[in-house]
């Protein structure tokens, strides 16, 4: 297996999904919480990265083997088909990833507590329904919620409580700033994966996958993108003013006209090659622009 193409099985070009709400979870517990822990953030970055790719790979291993659409989407959509990769390495590779991050986790979890393991356990868990089970999260109305809540704020709140399990208290407040603050990511991150139902809705219901649009609608749908692309501008604001992000947050406003025109791209057309990127460009520039205008406010 080329490099080139492992990266397209672990679905590289969607790890800022995972990766800048990590970041972003730094952010806040240094600026809020007045508290980091880099070694401990280097490792959950590195766990959290693995099983990432492993739940990638499992999405893809588990498309291939149940594919109804035996011809065209085993054969020529699928990468395992496509590219002719064997499915035991696939499942080899993931297994080893899993493990690997289960290890780090739970070596974590004697350092910082408890706590941890719950969520931990709620991410694996997660992960491991989404593609897998006789009904798999990512064929349900519920896969977007999903994804996004324990992308966009799961690993936050994993992220602020590593870095400052010695001061964090368990109340709704502290849980409702980790929540409000990493609100942007969490809808980016389930609008990636609304246009992605919305691309694939025709392959989808070919191989009886009841996503959200099944029930709801293209057009439907393309409307929900558009608005939860507003609440999350609407919630950055809300951290700003509420003093959970510092000033400087604002400038990602400066988005708004990139997300806009991405925003009208699909909803001209629905093809996975052509438009669903946009989604993929709205979730890594409105993220990292995020986080890096969030860290320049630290640094001032």
């Amino acid at each position: 297996m080329s490099l080139n193409v492992f990266l397209e099985l672990v679905e590289i070009k969607a790890k800022t999904a995972s990766i800048l709400p990590m970041l972003l979870g730094v952010c806040l517990s240094a600026y809020y919480f007045e508290s980091v822990n880099v070694v401990y953030s280097i490792l959950f970055f590195i766990a959290m990265l693995l099983f990432n790719m492993a739940v990638d790979m499992m999405d893809n291993y588990n498309d291939y083997n149940h594919a109804i659409d035996t011809q065209d989407y085993k054969k020529n959509t699928n990468i395992i088909g496509r590219e002719n990769i064997s499915p035991r390495l696939v499942f080899g590779l993931l297994l080893s990833f899993s493990v690997i991050a289960a290890l780090i986790g739970i070596y974590l979890v004697t350092k910082v507590g408890l706590p941890l393991l719950w969520m931990g356990i709620f991410c694996f868990a997660v992960g491991i329904f989404y593609s897998s089970g006789p009904f798999p999260l990512s064929g349900l109305p519920v896969g977007e919620f999903a994804s996004g809540f324990t992308m966009g704020f799961m690993i936050a709140m994993i992220s602020v409580y590593i870095n400052t399990y010695q001061v964090f208290n368990w109340t709704w407040e502290n849980i409702g700033i980790v929540f409000l603050v990493a609100l942007p990511d969490e809808l980016w991150i389930s609008n990636l994966l609304l246009a992605n139902s919305i691309c694939d809705a025709d392959e989808d219901e070919a191989n009886q996958r009841h996503t959200i649009i099944h029930y709801i609608g293209k057009r439907t749908g393309l409307y929900a993108f558009a608005v939860k692309n507003v609440l999350a501008f609407i919630a950055l604001i809300a951290a700003v003013v509420f003093r959970l992000a510092p000033w400087t947050a604002l400038l990602t406003l400066l988005i708004i006209p990139f997300v806009v025109k991405q925003t009208k791209m699909l909803f001209a057309k629905q093809v996975k090659r052509v438009t669903f990127p946009c989604a993929v460009k709205i979730l890594l520039v409105g993220s990292l622009v995020y986080v890096v205008t969030y860290a320049v406010g630290l640094a001032l």
